[in-house]
């Protein structure tokens, strides 16, 4: 399980005396134990996934206003952040793989206006968490009903 190799993960760090590893790690195992506790329930891969998912766009979010007030120092540490978590997601697809999903999504759904976006994206995201940037793939779709 994915929540086993993170915990696995923290405590190679706390070996290696890899601080600012070991508190990313920390921080993603604190996450999912927030949720564990709200929800009263184990968490599987596909949650984990997108709680990590999550967590890498607040931190892509934060680096965006750093960087806007000139606070690299933070947004580097953001960055690091987001390194650290990606490593437990699974690999992202490329450009061509999301297009032909975006695509047979569109197709089996019907879809020929906005309206029915909705039913795209949610055919698309248990394929695309935590792999694809889904406001890029959102935006896409946009592009393609309106288009």
């Amino acid at each position: 399980m994915l929540k086993e190799r993170i915990t696995q993960e923290m405590k190679a760090a706390m070996k290696g005396g890899d601080k600012a590893r070991l508190g990313v790690i920390r921080l993603i195992l604190a996450a999912l134990k927030q949720v564990e506790v709200d929800e009263r329930t184990e968490l599987d891969d596909n949650r984990v996934i997108a709680i990590l998912d999550k967590m890498v766009k607040q931190r892509r979010d934060s680096v965006e206003q750093y960087e806007k007030a000139g606070r690299t120092e933070l947004a580097d540490q953001e960055k690091y952040e987001i390194s650290v978590i990606q490593e437990f997601l699974p690999q992202p697809l490329g450009e061509e793989e999301i297009e032909a999903l975006i695509e047979e999504a569109i197709a089996a759904t019907g879809a020929t206006s906005m309206k029915e976006m909705g039913k795209v994206m949610g055919m698309l995201k248990p394929k695309l968490q935590g792999r694809a940037d889904m406001g890029a793939v959102s935006g896409r779709i946009k592009q393609k009903l309106s288009g």
